[in-house]
Parts: C-alpha cells; sequence; structure tokens
C-alpha cells in the first residue's frame, strides 16, 4: 500500500469513528435519559465519558495530523478553500464538543449521586442534557459538512 492510500485510509477511518462515535454516544445518551431510569443514565453517562475520551479524542488528535500529512503528499495546499473552510468546521466542531465533554461529566456525576440517594435527577442535570442535546446539532452539521468538503473538493475560493 502506498504512503498517500495509507494516509487517505487512516483519515477516512477517523472520520468515520468522528462521526460513529459522536452518532453513537447521542443515540445512547438520548434513550438512557429517555427511560427517565436514574441507574441506567448513571451508567450509560459513564460509558459515554470513557467512549468519547477513547474513540472522539484519539479521532481529533489523529484527523488534522492525518489530514495534514495527506494533503502534503498529493499536493494540496493547505490554503484551498474546501481545506480551510473544513479546518473552520473544525474549529466550530470542537468549540460544540468541548463543553459538552464537560457537560457529560457533570451529567454523570449528578445521575450517580441521584442514583446512589435513590432520588429523581436534580434540575442541574436536566438543564445541562439540555445544552448538551441542543450543542450537538451544529457539531453534527459541521462533521457531516466536513466529510461532504472531503469528498466534493469544491472550489470555494
Amino acid at each position: 500500500m502506498d504512503y498517500a492510500l495509507l494516509l487517505r485510509w487512516l483519515h477516512v477511518i477517523g472520520a468515520c469513528v468522528l462521526l460513529g462515535t459522536g452518532a453513537g454516544i447521542a443515540f445512547f445518551m438520548v434513550m438512557a435519559h429517555r427511560s427517565k431510569n436514574t441507574q441506567i443514565i448513571a451508567h450509560v453517562s459513564a460509558v459515554v465519558v470513557i467512549a468519547d475520551w477513547l474513540f472522539t479524542a484519539s479521532a481529533v488528535v489523529v484527523q488534522p495530523i492525518t489530514g495534514a500529512l495527506l494533503a502534503n503528499a498529493v499536493g494540496w495546499r493547505l490554503t484551498e478553500g474546501w481545506i480551510v473552510a473544513s479546518l473552520i468546521l473544525y474549529v466550530i466542531t470542537g468549540a460544540f464538543w468541548l463543553p459538552v465533554v464537560w457537560m457529560q461529566y457533570q451529567m454523570r456525576d449528578l445521575a450517580r449521586a441521584a442514583a446512589r440517594a435513590n432520588e429523581p435527577l436534580p434540575l442541574r442535570y436536566h438543564k445541562l442534557y439540555t445544552a448538551w442535546f441542543l450543542c450537538g446539532f451544529p457539531a453534527f452539521a459541521c462533521v457531516l459538512a466536513i466529510i461532504w468538503l472531503m469528498l466534493a473538493r469544491p472550489t470555494l475560493f
């Protein structure tokens, strides 16, 4: 396998991990929340925190590295419009993801405490969940747009 093909493959795998983990985490967290079962919410939110660090964070690190190496290997300038747009969207995605990670820790801790005390989830959990849920839409849309830009490579400017 040649170097450029290997980089392209690694970059696509990273994009799949970002998209798939994001969708999976969102799905399982929403389903746990809808159960209204504090024990389930506490367990799933703990798994979500682990999955976000294990999969999402590693892909977040790998993507710009493989992207820059790939661009260099195939002769794309990092100033090409579609690459610049992708990088801007990547930063926007990160601006939503970082607070979401913090919210997931908070929701996990609140759910664990409620489960241990056999009490309902506090209002703060619900406020965090709403913010977490709303942050997912623009972040997910940005990831979809980045993948489209990677595939179409349109001339933007």
